[in-house]
């Protein structure tokens, strides 16, 4: 910096003393210091032609001025006579005008009288040397001799040095001068024009001011160029380079002006010469020429000295803005690279499991990809700077360091990404260890479980076990962890205190696994060491074949219930007929055998969870970062079609809720469980609020879906499709969400399965019940939006309940008051949306279209509200019918449900509302009778939600048997339901209490239609069996793993009834026999010879909960739809 400021000032002292040269050459070229008047100033001087310097010459080369005849010069005031002498004598060149001045005084035509007076003036005016003095005398006779007299008598008084020379004639003057070198009217023949002569030299003079003042603006501009300070920033120092180089291009025009009126002076006085080549030019036009020739060359020096000056400014500017470019991207970059440094420092996590650790290093992958981007930028300027350097800019001192500086962030940067790697990857061989090793003990425990012991108690069986138990223990080799303090040591890193109990828990695991190994291996050795027969069972049945663990999670049911009764029973009594010992035995080893199943069983689903979680999340952030805040981006706006533009939130919901959930809250505490996946429905309980969002999505959708049939050819999404290289459309991924709601009551389903005598079985269910809670609530909202014409509020009617379509009878007290309701007897078609404070009759209406726009919506036609509605259970004649009446029975509502398990909800549901409506004015009038009799305010309590009531009083309800509401219509005393659990989840009052555990429909199989019919016939009670063949209606869980299975749909025959309330049953379908308990066949067998009267609870149960919402696209019910398996 110091050395090109050094520079420009040396460029600057350089161009100023060259301009002092040019103004002091060209003062000299026009004599301004002998002489300060110019031709301008005394124009009207020098136009009176009382003397003139015609540009002759005497022998010796002396200028020759001529004194023409001037009658009236002796009035010229002797000012002007002065200034005009001056100026005449400042003409010619130094050296010409040192010889000395020749005057020709033309008095022919006078006094003696004038010419002496001219004499005299001349004499004592003449500011230069004079070398002769000739005067034509008057050409009279008298005069003539009277001057020659005179002169004669009067020489001492002209006090000159010079000899004056009276001349007779002209051609005595030409003896003295060459007729060359006169004018005309002297009779010579030098062409002289008084006016053009002046033009010239105010020309001429004008263009020396103008070479001087170019000069000196040059001179003033150049130090202001010098000592203007350098900006710190690339803004100020683009805009002071564009000033300078604005200033520079008018000075740069004046200079061209400059010389164009120069070379125009120059050809001025070259003109007549070019008239006529004959004519020689004079000494005084030679002069012209070489006078503003040398101007014209003082003006080239002038602009080339500025040149050169300005090439180092404007080098030194140039520089200066690359070095603030320099700087500012300097700046830019260390603070991405600092910020890249400073996250990647939060790379801490090495990950709980295989699959986490994967995806971290995927995620590490990414993050690498997308940093190279800023890792090259440094790189580029670093060679950047370095070019700056060799090209020997100014600020070498300042661009160095910074290139440095960039090269070990660079530097820094690829050993954090490759020391983060490193340990990613060592956590990966470790994961990979102890999956690998866990994996080995899970087989190992399902070998050992699966060795059949009576087959065991051969010799041959024995040693066959024993072969299969050696064989897998060789494999440990490769799977197992062989030293735990190799272990310690070589992932010493990485080695967080959970990822260190999680490998101690490993690897006690591991040792327990070997453990039984040795025992066995031992038992089966004293087993393959005896000769003795196996013990042969009584009734010998043949094994089911042994599938792999990770098979249908359903090849073990029910073996906790090995020493339950029930279990007991269905043995029959042949079974009691075996060994003692050989039963317990084979109980203990098949219990633990099971138990071990359903451990893998629930980390192969735990697995599943967790890796489609894992796998959603980042559809999610892919989605999000390849379309959404592409919608964001400019250099995209182009492609985004009018349509589209400002609808991010309305094409994409609150998705970005969803993914900051699942990615920031959800995921992670899913991974707590990874080690204890019995209890992972705790964690689904925990955040079922949070699940709620789901339910804003799903109401969003169909907009969603309408603005991308609009706009699916849109450029946009063709362009983001190709840049995430997705086969599948945008469309796919935003179902994305609904399919995950549906997944997680799945999957649960399956954990529960497996985890029905662990800890967290409860959690479980719990958890499954608010899910499918979860699931009705978003399928009710997807109709309830699809409402028109109510004019109220809908939110203002409590909470939706129930919601489904009927067929619906009127009959109303005061008779038909519209024609159109003669015809009442057809059905009317309606869709009832049952609330906490009212029930809703619309119709339904078929929309045409697609997707969302196909749905139907449903006109308002009638509100009953629920503190005037009563229900008539049972219609005679039709077990799908019952009533509903409004304001004592003014008007009735006869509904006819699709099926009687239909009707029994509704009618059920409607009960808990009328009950709870009951149950809070007994309550008010118990208060109010309180305050009266106490007469102390007591503060009123809160309503009670209808679907919500207290227990105990629901009992007191039950006993009493009494109505004072609209419960006369009941046909008897109906029992009301059990209110449902309180729990931590979403509230199951909108499931029956009835229900059995496994279905999720509206009421069991066995449940009567008529709840008040079944309470007087003193409850439900066992059905009658007899002998034949009947179809299965239900499934059997129940039984272990020797227990003859029905599956739904199943045809069976009752062959014999036996001891205890046991039948022999075989099952036609699968060719399996056994002994089972009346009670549980009661519940499962439909009417004799009705084949697939009823279908499995698992398969309606969805479809009872969650319907095919008329609401939702075809896609979202198709997602929809994994309930109903």
């Amino acid at each position: 910096m110091r050395f090109c400021l050094r520079n420009e000032e040396m460029a600057l002292e350089e161009m100023v003393q060259r301009l002092n040269a040019v103004s002091k050459r060209t003062d000299e070229i026009m004599h301004r210091d002998i002489s300060p008047l110019c031709a301008a100033d005394i124009q009207d001087q020098l136009q009176k032609r009382f003397a003139y310097l015609s540009g002759g010459r005497g022998q010796d080369g002396s200028p020759v001025i001529t004194f023409p005849d001037y009658p009236a010069f002796g009035d010229v005031p002797d000012k002007e006579f002065q200034n005009v002498m001056t100026y005449l004598t400042s003409i010619p060149s130094l050296q010409d005008a040192g010889v000395g001045f020749i005057l020709v005084i033309d008095r022919r035509q006078d006094k003696w009288t004038s010419v002496k007076a001219s004499i005299l003036r001349i004499a004592a005016s003449f500011p230069a040397n004079l070398q002769l003095v000739l005067v034509l005398r008057p050409t009279g006779f008298f005069q003539r001799t009277l001057s020659d007299l005179a002169f004669r008598f009067n020489r001492d008084d002209f006090k000159m040095k010079v000899p004056v020379i009276m001349l007779s004639s002209v051609p005595e003057l030409h003896s003295y001068i060459d007729k060359s070198q006169l004018t005309e009217d002297l009779g010579g023949t030098l062409h002289y024009c008084h006016s053009r002569w002046l033009c010239h030299r105010t020309a001429i003079e004008s263009f020396a001011l103008l070479v001087k003042q170019t000069a000196q603006m040059l001179q003033a501009f150049g130090t202001e160029l010098a000592e203007t300070e350098l900006p710190n920033d690339v803004q100020s120092t683009s805009a002071v380079l564009h000033a300078h180089t604005e200033k520079k291009d008018r000075a740069k025009e004046d200079m061209r002006l400059a010389l164009d009126e120069g070379r125009s002076v120059l050809e001025s006085i070259r003109e007549p010469l070019a008239r006529g080549p004959e004519q020689s030019p004079n000494q005084g036009q030679l002069d012209s020429q070489s006078t503003v020739q040398r101007l014209l060359a003082q003006l080239n020096e002038t602009e080339a000295a500025f040149d050169e000056f300005w090439a180092k400014h404007q080098q030194k500017l140039e520089q200066c803005l690359q070095l603030r470019h320099f700087e500012q991207d300097f700046r830019e970059v260390k603070a991405a690279l600092d910020m890249l440094a400073q996250k990647i420092t939060t790379f801490t996590d090495v990950g709980n499991s295989l699959a986490h650790v994967e995806h971290l290093l995927k995620d590490l992958a990414s993050f690498e990809e997308k940093s190279s981007a800023v890792a090259q930028r440094a790189r580029t300027l670093a060679l950047e700077g370095e070019r700056l350097i060799e090209l020997k800019h100014y600020a070498v001192d300042s661009i160095r360091p910074k290139c440095h500086e960039l090269r070990q962030l660079c530097d820094q940067f690829a050993a954090d990404i490759g020391r983060r790697r490193g340990l990613l990857g060592k956590a990966l061989d470790l994961h990979g260890l102890l999956e690998a090793s866990m994996k080995w003990c899970d087989e190992g425990i399902y070998l050992l479980a699966s060795q059949p012991v009576d087959k065991c108690q051969s010799q041959d069986g024995a040693e066959a076990a024993l072969q299969e138990i050696e064989k897998f223990l060789e494999t440990g080799a490769e799977n197992k962890i062989q030293e735990l303090s190799k272990i310690y040591q070589d992932y010493e890193p990485i080695l967080t205190r959970d990822l260190l109990e999680h490998v101690q828990k490993v690897f006690r695991k591991q040792e327990s696994a070997e453990g039984m190994f040795h025992r066995r291996r031992a038992s089966l050795k004293k087993l393959a060491a005896k000769q003795t027969r196996p013990v042969q069972p009584v009734a010998p049945r043949p094994e089911a074949p042994t599938k792999s663990p990770c098979a249908s999670p359903g090849i073990r049911r029910g073996s906790e219930n090995h020493s339950s009764e029930g279990s007991v029973l269905r043995r029959g009594p042949y079974r009691r007929a075996k060994s003692e010992v050989s039963e317990g035995r084979q109980g203990r080893s098949r219990s633990t055998g099971d138990e071990e199943s359903l451990a893998i069983l629930r980390r192969h689903v735990m697995n599943e969870l967790l890796d489609t979680e894992r796998v959603y999340v980042e559809e999610l952030l892919c989605i999000l970062e390849g379309y959404a805040a592409e919608m964001d981006n400019p250099l995209m706006t182009h492609l985004i079609s009018t349509g589209l533009q400002n609808k991010k939130d309305v094409l994409f919901g609150n998705m970005e809720e969803i993914y900051h959930f699942h990615n920031r809250i959800f995921l992670r505490e899913l991974e707590n469980y990874i080690d204890c996946p019995e209890l992972v429905g705790r964690c689904f309980l925990e955040r079922m609020e949070e699940f709620q969002i789901y339910e804003k999505y799903c109401q969003n959708k169909p907009r969603s879906e309408s603005l991308w049939r609009q706009c699916s050819d849109c450029p946009f999404f063709q362009e983001c499709q190709k840049k995430l290289d997705h086969k599948l459309g945008l469309d796919s991924y935003l179902l994305k969400p609904v399919q995950r709601i549906t997944k997680y009551q799945l999957l649960l389903k399956e954990m529960l399965k497996y985890s029905k005598s662990c800890e967290g079985a409860e959690d479980l269910q719990e958890a499954l019940s608010s899910i499918l809670g979860i699931l009705k609530a978003v399928n009710d909202s997807m109709h309830l939006i699809a409402i028109t014409g109510y004019e109220g509020n809908l939110s203002d009617l409590g909470k939706l309940l129930m919601q489904g379509s009927f067929s619906v009878w009127t009959d109303h007290k005061k008779g038909h008051t519209k024609v159109k309701d003669l015809a009442r007897f057809k059905p009317m078609q309606r869709h009832l949306f049952l609330h906490e404070k009212a029930v809703l009759f619309c119709k339904k209406r078929e929309e045409n279209g697609e997707g969302y726009e196909k749905a139907p919506s449903y006109s308002f036609k009638q509100s009953l509200n629920m503190a005037a509605v009563g229900i008539t259970e049972t219609v005679k004649g039709d077990a799908k019918k019952f009533e509903i009446w409004y304001n004592a029975r003014e008007e009735v509502y006869i509904v006819q449900a699709p099926t009687p398990e239909i009707k029994a909800a509704w009618v059920s549901e409607i009960r808990k509302v009328l009950t709870s409506q009951l149950q809070a004015c007994r309550e008010a009038s118990q208060h109010r009778a309180l305050e009266q009799s106490h007469s102390l305010p007591l503060p009123t309590p809160a309503g009670i939600s209808p679907s919500k009531g207290n227990t105990k009083n629901v009992r007191k309800l039950e006993e009493r048997k009494t109505d004072p509401l609209n419960l006369e219509g009941y046909v008897g005393p109906a029992p009301l339901p059990r209110p449902p659990e309180k729990g931590r989840g979403w509230s199951k009052t909108s499931q029956p209490s009835e229900a059995p555990e496994d279905n999720d429909g509206w009421s069991s199989a066995e449940e009567p239609v008529n709840s008040s019919d079944a309470e007087e016939e003193g409850g439900v009670g066992l059905r009658k069996l007899v002998p034949g063949k009947y179809t299965v209606m239900g499934l059997d869980e129940k039984g272990g793993p020797d227990a003859l299975v029905l599956r739904s749909g199943d045809e069976v025959e009752l062959v014999q009834e036996g001891d205890e309330g046991l039948w022999f049953v075989r099952n036609l379908s699968s060719g399996g026999e056994g002994w089972l308990p009346a009670r549980d066949l009661s519940s499962l067998l439909g009417q004799r010879g009705a084949p697939g009267c009823l279908s499995s609870p698992e398969s309606s149960a969805g479809s009872a909960l969650l319907s095919a919402s008329s609401s939702c696209s075809e896609s979202c019910a198709a997602a929809l739809a994994d309930l109903q398996g």
